[in-house]
């Protein structure tokens, strides 16, 4: 099981999945991981050390980022409305 937290000191949703995603993955595992009604996927990029996945909740955007080295996955919010987002989108993803 995916476990969700909420950092509120660095204002971000800390994703820790049983097993991190391939890079060759992240895109799919993402689509997946997001898949739910109040979610729209806007696009994806992918480069070699970090992937991207933006998406709006509540009509704000979010990214969904993976860091390959580190094999860290973590949500942050595009700007403060989405910031104070957060909280309640990791309520909504758990």
């Amino acid at each position: 099981m995916t476990q969700i937290e909420y950092n509120h000191a660095h204002k971000c949703i800390v994703v820790s999945p049983v097993e991190a995603p391939h890079d060759e993955d992240f895109e799919l595992w993402s689509t997946l991981f997001l898949h739910a009604d109040e979610i729209t996927i806007i696009d994806y990029a992918g480069g070699a050390d970090r992937h991207q996945l933006r998406f709006s909740y509540q009509q704000q955007t979010f990214n969904l980022n993976f860091e390959h080295y580190s094999e860290s996955i973590w949500i942050n919010g595009e700007g403060q409305e989405a910031e104070h987002l957060l909280a309640a989108l990791a309520f909504y993803l758990s």
